[in-house]
């Protein structure tokens, strides 16, 4: 077996049973700038440099001047037709992404999302109450996707019980290539348009009847801020997709690792105060929700000994940089207390960092703060079962028993 071969990343089939954690470590240790050979036709792109160490990540990830998003999108497939109507926010660079930044993070302001809070806890308090009453219950489809889904679906202005559209539209678009959600790109090309179809029907609601929405604000926007009817389709999408996702793979990995680690667990209840906001950034890493983007080379350049030419693709590995061991002391362990903590599930900064970061932060606080009141502990009734993607850290499955707390 060759060493290209040893350290295929490119394959969805490689993520089924696990994350591929000896392959990042033989790309961080002996090629940290490495030149990936096109995966058959599971990464349609020609060729493409991993970059795999923390500090190479977060520094890459930060130039945006360096390592383009707006050249050919941030996405790893090399046709993207999509880029030459309109683009998401991640397909661009600055000044253009600054402009629809600006514009949306009005809806993500600190003051928003702590007035979000309380409804929030009623919610997820009413969420965790039905599962757990039951002998058994698949944690990701009952919990860890119920609480996401509320919020985009209010942060949005979508109709609440509207909310399970948006879950089969997202499993369909970025689970296309597990067979369980769809398994062409003509399935996930239809749900795109069936959720396209939908943000058209909102905005003609919200210009009759504006409300105080993330909607209402996209379509409020003025000056070389409007946006136009694919730019607005586009952030529904985004907003809608990343918003209940990310998060509820980390939710759901985060149960999961606590499986795994149950002294974790015991920590984590004995005094929730103390270990929670440190549990919560060690989820993060541990989980890694978007494991890769892709850039775009804008010119020459040289690192570790190699040159990366102008033009060529570049993967920023977030997951293997949040293994690196020159960073993280026995990455492999899930450790509440691990501090400093500086994973980049969240971009590692610059202007891509997400835009979510506080709403994330807030529904996993509270998610994990009702389990460990209303739980004693789990039991894991069948083993996890795994997202089929080299993108997208996601677990289907997961399915449990909870013992109540006394």
């Amino acid at each position: 077996m060759t060493f290209a071969d040893e350290v295929n990343i490119g394959s969805h089939d490689v993520f089924v049973n696990s994350v591929p954690h000896d392959r990042f470590a033989r790309l961080r240790h002996e090629a940290p700038v490495y030149l990936h050979p096109q995966s058959e036709d599971d990464q349609p792109v020609d060729g493409y440099w991993v970059i795999s160490r923390h500090p190479d990540v977060v520094r890459a990830n930060r130039q945006w001047e360096n390592f383009s998003s707006g050249l050919k999108g941030a996405i790893m497939v090399e046709d993207r037709p999509d880029l030459e109507m309109a683009r998401m926010i991640i397909d661009l660079d600055p000044p253009e992404q600054t402009r629809l930044r600006t514009l949306v993070s009005r809806g993500f302001t600190p003051k928003v999302i702590r007035s979000m809070e309380g409804h929030y806890r009623e919610v997820t308090r009413s969420i965790v109450a039905d599962a757990i009453a039951k002998d058994s219950f698949d944690f990701v489809t009952e919990i860890a996707a119920e609480l996401p889904l509320v919020a985009i679906a209010e942060l949005l202005g979508l109709p609440i019980e509207d909310r399970h559209k948006v879950f089969t539209w997202s499993n369909t678009m970025i689970g296309n290539s597990d067979p369980e959600y769809a398994g062409t790109p003509d399935m996930a090309q239809a749900a795109m348009g069936e959720l396209y179809m939908y943000a058209n029907e909102l905005a003609a609601a919200r210009k009759i009847e504006p409300r105080q929405d993330i909607i209402t604000v996209l379509l409020s926007a003025e000056g070389d801020q409007q946006l136009s009817e694919h730019e607005f389709d586009l952030f529904v999408l985004l907003l809608a997709v990343a918003g209940n996702e990310t998060t509820r793979n980390a939710l759901a990995h985060g149960l999961n690792a606590f499986l795994q680690f149950p002294d974790q667990w015991a920590k984590a209840k004995s005094d929730p105060g103390k270990y929670l906001d440190g549990a919560i950034e060690e989820i993060l890493r541990f989980a890694t929700p978007v494991m890769q983007f892709r850039r775009t080379a804008t010119h020459d350049i040289e690192m570790h000994g190699v040159t990366i030419k102008e033009g060529d693709a570049v993967m920023l590995n977030y997951m293997a940089a949040n293994y690196d061991e020159t960073v993280f002391e026995n990455p492999l362990e899930f450790d509440i207390t691990r501090s400093p903590n500086p994973h980049v599930a969240f971009g590692g900064g610059g202007p891509h960092h997400c835009l979510g970061v506080s709403l994330a932060r807030l529904e996993m606080r509270i998610l994990f703060e009702e389990l460990l009141a209303q739980v004693d502990h789990f039991e894991q009734v069948a083993p996890a079962e795994r997202l089929r993607s080299n993108f997208i850290n996601g677990i289907k499955h997961l399915q449990v028993r909870a013992i109540p707390a006394a």
